[in-house]
């Protein structure tokens, strides 16, 4: 059982807990009835709010409308006001610009372009617009005459400041490949950039909006015009330099000025050493006759003609690269065809008269004209490279001159290598064209500088007597193809030479005579081969060819030995008489002695008489002949002389005895010389 005081103290905390929460609920009712009221108050002030609201907006939303409306209005007049003023100004146009059109372009370009937009404009509102109206052919006027003035201002800068290039300045820009020390760039203005800027904004203009293709007719007769007009002033300097120093062309520049660049001087161009071609007859006539100032000419023309050929295609190069800034692209490569045309086919045209005159030359069997075309055709080759890729683009007929140009070239020159084997194989043997000495003959002169020659052009003649040749195409035979060619060509040459200068020997009457005649021509042969690079090349095709010539050379020694047997004979030891010493000669015996010595006296003297007019050139064959001639003749004699000299043959022993051995050795010594 709980205890009393337990129960009594539990009954009491249960009644001040109930105590608590019924004084609790009551707070919790009066919060209650006054949060009704509250809401009831605020449920009150809201309907009053959205009735004012309600009343608000039924006053506000008509007055916001009526605004709206008046906004749009004043939008649309001050759209229509401005489309009004757009219109007008339309139709001032005219007037504002028409000072502006009437006084051109020329120095105030900007601002003529401006109006020309302004008039475009104009026309094209009025065509969209009023097609009728008498503004449009204002406008129309306007522009038209606007574009003529700059078609006119287009011709005029490009007129005006298009200038010829110096040959000089072009020497620099050709030398300028080969140069290596020289590592600025020499580059051709050939316009001013101003200028440059308006032409270019010109064109540009009358492409887009001019729809005009005029300009670029004018564009390329001008700059045409100019490309001709430089290579041309090249050549008249070439020619001028010539007459003025009285030698070919020297590219030294003493001074200098404000357009021409000094360098060293100026190589031929594409060529590894300035070779001058050394024509025949100048080297056959060192007395400088009539045909060594024709030959200076053809040098001159030759190099001319060389320096223009690269000169077109450095300044062809220049001219595409302004071309290029000015001519819109889908016309550059027409435009370009057309401005080269004239210099090209300049270039052309003289090619094909050199052509012409080797072809005339060869009738003539004047090939030291011939030659001209070797150096040329060798540039030509050389440059065809650059040639086809500066033509890039152009027109087929364009791009074949060149390897046309070549392919007669090459054609002639092959024609000339032809005929001139054959005319030294049909070289008459005209007697008073023999040398009198028997000295070495012009035509063999002529055969080995000709050939000589040939050495420095040996890839070009190969490749010539290759495209003759029909089991090759032009474009198949290598370089070995075409040396061994022409080491055959050589080696006809060298045969056909052999065989005319035997003919020819037999002009002479006197066989020994005829012995030193071919001993001289084969000796001149064999040393200028071996001097030159001339023997390597027959040996390609002849191995024995140098030991064949000295096997020749010892042979006419012998012929020409022979002719002193009629000299020798009258004392040689077999046809001598045979006596007793001490015995008394008898008459017969005698007279024989008196007529061997008279015999060989007579013989000496006519043969020594006759053969000091006679020529040996070679100082080394001269020298060996003399002294092996010398020393048969002395030894012969000294023995027919040790012999007879003391046996009492005649009263008169200074009668038959006139010579010494030693005296005879002089006059042997002074055989071939015609000075002596």
């Amino acid at each position: 059982m709980i205890p009393p005081q337990e129960a009594s103290a539990r009954r009491r905390e249960i009644e001040d807990k109930l105590k608590q929460e019924e004084e609790t609920l009551s707070f919790i009712r009066d919060s209650l009835e006054k949060s009704d009221q509250l809401t009831k108050n605020m449920v009150s002030i809201l309907s009053s709010f959205e009735s004012r609201l309600m009343k608000l907006e039924n006053s506000i939303i008509p007055v916001h409308k009526q605004t709206e409306n008046l906004q749009r209005l004043q939008e649309n007049v001050e759209k229509t006001l401005s489309c009004l003023d757009h219109v007008i100004s339309y139709y001032h146009v005219a007037s504002d610009t028409e000072k502006i059109i009437r006084e051109g372009p020329t120095g105030r370009l900007e601002e003529y372009l401006g109006s020309m937009a302004k008039i475009q404009k104009a026309v094209e509102y009025f065509q969209d617009n009023s097609p009728d109206s008498p503004e449009l052919n204002k406008v129309k006027l306007l522009f038209e005459r606007g574009k003529e003035a700059l078609e006119s201002e287009f011709r005029s800068l490009m007129t005006r400041h298009s200038k010829v290039v110096s040959p000089v300045l072009i020497l620099d820009l050709i030398s300028g490949d080969d140069d290596l020390e020289a590592q600025e760039d020499v580059t051709l203005e050939h316009l001013p950039e101003s200028v440059l800027q308006d032409v270019i904004r010109i064109s540009r203009w009358l492409v887009e909006y001019g729809r005009n293709q005029d300009f670029m007719n004018v564009y390329y007769q001008i700059r045409s015009s100019q490309l001709d007009r430089s290579i041309k002033g090249l050549k008249e300097h070439f020619h001028k330099s010539s007459s003025s120093s009285g030698v070919p062309y020297s590219p030294a520049i003493p001074n200098k000025r404000k357009d021409t660049p000094t360098k060293k001087p100026v190589k031929r161009p594409g060529h590894e050493h300035d070779f001058r071609v050394k024509h025949l007859s100048e080297a056959l006539n060192d007395k400088h006759g009539p045909l060594a100032g024709r030959d200076d000419m053809l040098d001159v023309e030759t190099d001319a003609y060389i320096h223009c050929v690269s000169a077109f295609v450095k300044l062809a190069q220049s001219e595409y690269r302004l071309l290029a800034d000015i001519i819109p692209e889908h016309h550059q490569k027409k435009t370009f065809d057309s401005l080269i045309q004239d210099a090209l086919d300049g270039l052309m045209l003289e090619g094909e008269n050199i052509v012409s005159a080797a072809r005339k030359a060869i009738v003539r069997h004047d090939f030291s004209t011939v030659l001209t075309v070797f150096p040329i055709l060798r540039h030509l080759k050389q440059t065809k490279p650059e040639f086809d890729q500066v033509l890039q683009g152009t027109a087929a007929s364009t791009k074949n001159k060149l390897p046309g140009l070549i392919t007669s070239m090459e054609t002639i020159g092959a024609k000339a290598l032809e005929d001139f084997a054959d005319n030294i194989k049909n070289d008459p043997d005209k007697e008073y064209n023999m040398p009198k000495d028997g000295t070495v003959h012009e035509l063999t002169s002529n055969a080995i500088l000709f050939l000589q020659q040939l050495l420095d052009f040996q890839e070009t003649a190969g490749a010539m007597l290759a495209s003759q040749e029909t089991s090759s195409s032009a474009t198949s035979y290598s370089s070995e193809f075409s040396k061994r060619l022409l080491s055959t060509y050589i080696c006809k040459v060298l045969g056909n030479l052999q065989l005319n200068l035997l003919s020819k020997s037999k002009v002479y009457e006197d066989p020994a005579l005829s012995a030193i005649f071919l001993h001289n021509n084969y000796n001149y042969i064999l040393k200028s081969l071996e001097k030159s690079e001339l023997i390597q090349l027959v040996a390609v095709t002849q191995k024995t060819a140098e030991r064949s010539y000295r096997e020749h050379i010892e042979q006419q020694i012998q012929t020409y030995q022979r002719s002193w047997l009629k000299v020798t004979d009258y004392i040689a030891e077999k046809n001598l008489p045979v006596f007793q010493p001490g015995v008394k000669l008898r008459d017969k015996e005698r007279q024989i002695i008196k007529e061997r010595f008279k015999g060989f006296n007579d013989g000496l003297e006519e043969l020594c008489k006759i053969q000091k007019a006679w020529a040996i050139p070679d100082t080394e064959q001269r020298d060996r002949i003399r002294q092996a001639q010398k020393t048969i003749v002395k030894e012969t004699y000294g023995a027919f002389l040790q012999k007879f000299g003391s046996v009492p043959f005649t009263k008169n022993p200074e009668k038959y005895i006139k010579y010494g051995v030693e005296q005879v050795g002089d006059m042997i010594n002074r055989l071939f010389d015609t000075s002596a």
